[in-house]
């Protein structure tokens, strides 16, 4: 039998810039005056004499030992080995003495910091595998991953810095069954940071006492009640182990009243009932899209007529290649004459210089070949190429190249099969997050929808405009919650929401109800504002005679539910 370790393990994790070293150190020296047991560790190490301090020069100073750069791959594995000299050497002996660490860094950001430095996520996968065998034992009572809404060094690169927190907040979802984490926003008074994180150690600290000593009374700290700035209040769920309140604005209500409204819309129309589908002057007069993203026109094309139109191949390459070639248009008229004129049937057979030829017609003659639902950067330093078409044709042929269809088929979780998308040119957080799921409509990946999201510009938008206090949730974490308690916010505002045949909103869906409540919110609450400061809706919403016969992925077990007598024959939404 394994014998319980006296000490305990506390980690600080973060991307640099959010004050994490700060943070830790400070914490240590409170604690240790206080108590006298703690001992603070950094990784990989600054030490002189130390393994680490060796690493930490070489990654630092490489000139110093006559190295004049060294590969980003072998700076993570020369990581591993200073993280498991540190563990057998200084960590593992300080916790059987009694000792409680306070460790900068831990293995996430061997996993973090090597993907954004281009290493695949199979390869890092596999050399922080080595070194958590030596973790073993060693369980951390907490992981405080420290955030901010913008470094502190304000000289960053920027797109560098917010993918490194989009993948530290990832991992922390991906790692919370297996330990405490606990996300600390470090955006106001450290002092009020360094409060909290002294009271969450202590409380597990005292409730490691009481297991030893039952005289000792201790428990742990109780997760606050989210305040809703009215009558409705309720505990967070386990999911989210924060420690500050939720406050909401007036548009919060809004956000369910416009989503069960808009699906009455698609109802209405779906059974055929007499214009006008809603009393809702905003709905009758702008474009808004479906409450469902998949019950969107160009959504509702690309299921029934690109990936699984019976004439295609059904193999995962051509089936992938179809829904990239659709996607990085994303117009149905262009997949249309591609389709007209070109095979699209396999994607060995596809001629991308007649396509090329075949677009730039189209273009010169007038007509768009982008839709206007979200900017496709034209990418033209990666590529060297003059239209924006061509970059994206180049994109595709490298894709094909890299079989990246398989890697993506291979990959055990939405977030890791996001993170392949992310590594390409021109891919961002947004374009990478929106085509792994419609790659997730297929037959290529079965994910589930609630494990991960990704919020757009406009999402965010949205929940600035809902939320006045996040309480420390991220704005993927919001969304979360929000999918999560849609039954009860329904139900509390007598709404009766029409589900999808049984099927509720997902974390998709309400990233883009988000999105859609920020423009609704620019008519009904003009006050509020959002990050982006627009103040009026563009798009007029204009009537599409043209019908959808209604059909979704076949995996959802929805299709035989669709109401049989108006399937086909409504205006379309």
């Amino acid at each position: 039998m394994t014998t319980r370790a006296k000490g305990k393990l506390f980690i600080f994790e973060g991307p640099d810039g959010v004050g994490k070293t700060t943070l830790s150190r400070a914490v240590f020296n409170s604690l240790q005056l206080t108590r006298g047991d703690f001992l603070f560790e950094s990784f990989p190490g600054k030490e002189q004499g130390t393994l680490g301090g060796v690493v930490y020069d070489l990654h630092h100073w490489p000139e110093k030992f006559g190295v004049k750069d060294v590969n980003p791959l072998s700076k993570q594995i020369l990581h591993v080995a200073a993280h498991v000299d540190a563990i057998k050497n200084v960590i593992e002996p300080a916790i059987r003495s009694g000792k409680n660490i306070i460790l900068d860094r831990y293995w996430w950001s061997i996993l973090v910091y090597g993907a954004v430095g281009g290493i695949e996520m199979p390869v890092l996968e596999k050399i922080v595998s080595l070194e958590s065998r030596f973790w073993r034992k060693l369980i951390p009572e907490a992981v405080f991953l420290i955030c901010r809404d913008s470094p502190l060094d304000r000289d960053v690169d920027m797109d560098n810095w917010t993918d490194l927190a989009r993948r530290y907040e990832n991992l922390a979802e991906r790692e919370r069954g297996k330990y405490p984490v606990y996300k600390i926003k470090n955006d106001t008074s450290v002092e009020d940071a360094l409060s909290i994180i002294e009271e969450t150690i202590l409380s597990e600290l005292n409730v490691s006492d009481a297991a030893t000593d039952p005289a000792k009374s201790a428990k742990k700290a109780v997760q606050p009640e989210i305040d809703f700035g009215r009558e409705m209040t309720t505990a967070a769920p386990v999911f989210y182990p924060h420690l500050l309140p939720l406050k909401v604005s007036v548009v919060y209500d809004t956000f369910w009243k416009f989503a069960a409204k808009r699906q009455e819309v698609f109802f209405n129309r779906l059974e055929g009932k007499p214009a006008p589908w809603t009393d809702d002057p905003v709905l009758l007069n702008h474009k808004f899209t479906n409450a469902y993203r998949a019950s969107d026109r160009v959504s509702q094309y690309l299921i029934r007529q690109v990936i699984y139109n019976p004439e295609y191949s059904s193999a995962p390459e051509d089936v992938f290649f179809r829904i990239m070639l659709f996607k990085f248009f994303n117009r149905i008229e262009t997949w249309q004459i591609i389709a007209e004129n070109l095979v699209v049937d396999t994607s060995d057979n596809f001629d991308f210089q007649r396509c090329d030829d075949l677009l730039t017609a189209r273009m010169a003659a007038g007509n768009r070949i982008y839709s206007a639902a979200y900017i496709m950067p034209s990418g033209g330093k990666n590529f060297g190429m003059s239209a924006k078409h061509r970059m994206h044709l180049k994109l595709l042929e490298m894709m094909r190249s890299d079989k990246v269809y398989k890697r993506i088929a291979d990959a055990p979780k939405m977030s890791e099969a996001f993170d392949i998308l992310r590594a390409y040119p021109t891919l961002g957080d947004f374009l990478a997050y929106q085509f792994i799921t419609d790659i997730n409509y297929s037959e290529i990946t079965n994910f589930d929808e609630m494990d991960f999201v990704v919020p757009g510009p406009g999402a965010r938008d949205g929940i600035r405009k809902c939320f006045v206090d996040r309480g420390g949730l991220s704005e993927a974490e919001l969304i979360r919650f929000i999918a999560e308690r849609q039954e009860a916010e329904f139900d509390r505002l007598g709404l009766k929401f029409r589900d999808l045949w049984g099927r509720p909103l997902q974390l998709i869906d309400c990233q883009n109800l988000f999105c859609e409540v920020d423009k609704y919110a620019r008519v009904m609450h003009p006050t509020v504002a959002g990050v982006s400061g627009r103040t009026r809706i563009k798009q007029s919403y204009k009537t599409n005679p043209k019908p959808i016969d209604y059909w979704y992925p076949p995996k959802w077990g929805i299709n035989d539910r669709i109401c049989p007598i108006r399937r086909g024959k409504e205006n379309g939404v």
